[in-house]
């Protein structure tokens, strides 16, 4: 008896946590969230939100409309979208999805798990032409928002058949982040066109199920609570909305902001990324950076495909370079909009035709709160664009895709011609 209680002594809690891990993670169940924790999530970019699954589904079942992008989302001045929806009491929130390095790869990952909530809903795309380099997606940033739950969702749905789908898991699978198991051997297999096995599926079902549990337990871990600096910078915004006093209050404060240097850019920035060290350095640094060869548009063409399954109305807004910025690296302006020019003949051949193009008004004052990111006059010409696209009635879009999007042809293809977006009748006709 006294071995017998020893042993379980020593094992007795070992079994008990395995039991109670069975428990949590492999049987199912359902949690709801306040409002107060999915306004939290909704403007935290936390990576821990962006890779789960509940709490966006539950945010877009209320009037929560995502807006995918990257490290510009950050630039929490008083204009930014967040801030103007909040004072304003807009009929929709914007749920932030995206950071340092969440490109179109990252994000299509991000969205397995939200398809069913945004059928025939809107969302806003903050497209970056800087995504669109020699490499594309960074292997280091798809780690910090590689969602296993939701590549085990897509894998589930995948049809081995579809180009789209076996270019989404031939990239995927290729990312030193997916390491060997259930995942990466189903990716492998539907990469070559190969139908997954019911064993295959039986597993990957194991997984999600406890991958689900994983997200329902740990959604509001660590959220960033941006709630009380939203609250604060609201207040430096009239109480009634007004362009011109919201332009006042935006160069009011931009000036404030930007009064150390005379490149534009947040005083802090330029402090802390820009001594002068570092700027002497980058001065010339860019003037060979090319954005207009990349693996980027094919996995910019998954993100299209996946609004088309979903018939979602998007707004694509394409912000600028600081023109100063741009001007003391060499970056070429010339480069610059061939590369808009392509992403925007890539949108509209295929019927997405919302694009707000603000890619030439990087030399507007203020318009840039540092070297590429979006802020003060910036944030206004996007709530130019995203006000009026959330005020009109909503409508099926169904689009028109082309698997040339794929091909390392148009990957390369230079000489794109700019558009007139101002011509929507020319657009259709294309």
């Amino acid at each position: 008896m006294n071995n017998k209680r020893r042993l379980w002594q020593i094992f007795g809690p070992v079994i008990c946590a395995v039991i109670l891990l069975i428990v949590v993670f492999l049987i199912p169940w359902e949690r709801t969230f306040s409002n107060k924790a999915i306004y939290e999530a909704a403007n935290s970019q936390n990576t821990t939100v962006f890779k789960g699954v509940k709490m966006k589904q539950e945010a877009f079942k209320r009037n929560y409309v995502p807006f995918y992008g990257s490290s510009e989302l950050s630039r929490f001045d008083p204009l930014h979208p967040s801030i103007l929806a909040e004072k304003y009491h807009r009929n929709y929130r914007p749920f932030l999805l995206g950071g340092a390095g969440s490109q179109s790869l990252a994000q299509f990952v991000g969205m397995q798990g939200t398809s069913k909530q945004l059928r025939d809903k809107k969302a806003v795309v903050i497209i970056s032409p800087q995504w669109f380099t020699k490499q594309g997606q960074n292997p280091q940033a798809f780690d910090l928002y590689y969602s296993p739950l939701q590549t085990a969702m897509f894998l589930l749905k995948a049809n081995a058949k579809s180009k789209a789908d076996r270019y989404a898991a031939q990239r995927i699978a290729a990312m030193p982040t997916v390491k060997n198991g259930i995942i990466k051997s189903c990716l492998k297999k539907v990469a070559r066109g190969q139908k997954l096995s019911d064993w295959d599926r039986f597993l990957l079902e194991q997984r999600q199920r406890m991958l689900v549990n994983e997200d329902n337990f740990f959604s509001t871990f660590q959220l960033r609570n941006r709630v009380n600096k939203i609250c604060q910078k609201a207040k430096l915004l009239p109480n009634t909305y007004s362009k011109s006093a919201l332009r006042k209050v935006a160069d009011e404060q931009a000036a404030m902001h930007t009064n150390s240097n005379n490149l534009g850019i947040d005083n802090t920035f330029y402090r802390t990324r820009l001594p002068k060290k570092v700027l002497k350095k980058l001065k010339g640094s860019q003037k060979h950076f090319d954005y207009v060869k990349s693996p980027e548009y094919a996995d910019f063409q998954l993100l299209l495909t996946q609004f088309a399954k979903q018939h979602t109305n998007v707004l694509f807004i394409i912000p600028p370079i600081n023109a100063k910025w741009a001007k003391y690296t060499g970056l070429s302006q010339k480069m610059y909009q061939e590369s808009v020019a392509k992403i925007e003949n890539q949108l509209t051949n295929q019927g997405f035709e919302n694009i707000a193009d603000l890619s030439k008004d990087g030399g507007k004052k203020y318009f840039m709160e540092d070297t590429i990111h979006l802020g003060w006059n910036g944030w206004l010409a996007v709530d130019d664009a995203v006000k009026p696209f959330m005020a009109t009635p909503n409508r099926r879009c169904n689009y028109d895709l082309s698997n040339y999007y794929f091909s390392k042809k148009w990957q390369n293809k230079k000489n794109v011609k700019p558009l007139n977006l101002s011509n929507k009748e020319a657009l259709k006709d294309k």
